[in-house]
């Protein structure tokens, strides 16, 4: 579940909305252990997502750094041929 949580500071261009709601609708999922939450669940589980989402924008925000960003094509690049390797290996 955690490895679909990326990285979204001092990225060019850096990170949208939705890359932002996506990664902590994932932390809430790890969090409550739930895929999807029963309907007694659901508001909770929706509250939760949008005010990580907000905390995490927040902090994104607020952070600095005097680093390079990084290039997001090239970090795509990068985790596309360590998942062709992994998977190349398991394939044998």
């Amino acid at each position: 579940m955690c490895r679909n949580i990326r990285t979204l500071f001092n990225f060019e261009p850096p990170a949208t909305d939705d890359e932002v709601r996506a990664a902590s609708l994932q932390f809430v999922r790890k969090l409550s252990g739930f895929t999807k939450p029963s309907q007694a669940n659901e508001a909770a589980f929706n509250r939760a997502v949008d005010e990580v989402t907000a905390v995490a924008r927040e902090l994104i925000g607020s952070l600095v750094t005097t680093a390079e960003p990084h290039d997001r094509d090239v970090w795509i690049a990068k985790a596309k041929a360590r998942s062709a390797q992994r998977f190349a290996k398991t394939a044998n």
